[in-house]
């Protein structure tokens, strides 16, 4: 499976359980630990949990279940790893206050912005 179609199906599964302000970040070249960032967040605990097992299950369907899985017991601010792509599912106040993709758009180079 691609990245792309690894892409599609995270952003459709956030689309699906009514994720809030879903980001796709390119964060090639700036790090080695992953190619892309999706950052995406949930209204209360409980829609952060779905959220995460939503992309969990639809990615493991087509056999790419996550490397690794963090927060799955606050669910707060759940990590799902996928290798290329990292998921970050917030709770909109956790997201609000670490500010996670403002870090790494800060970092892009101007240029690919244009």
């Amino acid at each position: 499976m691609t990245t792309q179609e690894k892409l599609d199906i995270i952003v459709k599964s956030c689309e699906d359980k009514k994720g809030i302000d879903i980001k796709v970040l390119d964060i090639q070249g700036m790090t080695s630990i992953a190619d892309y960032f999706v950052v995406v967040s949930g209204n209360s605990s409980t829609q952060v949990d779905a959220l995460a097992r939503e992309i969990d299950e639809k990615l493991s369907e087509k056999g790419e279940g996550p490397q690794n899985l963090e927060g799955k017991n606050s669910s707060r601010w759940i990590i799902l790893d996928f290798g290329d792509i990292i998921v970050h599912v917030f709770h909109k106040d956790e997201r609000e206050y670490y500010n996670l993709e403002r870090l790494w758009e800060e970092n892009q180079d101007p240029q690919e912005e244009e």
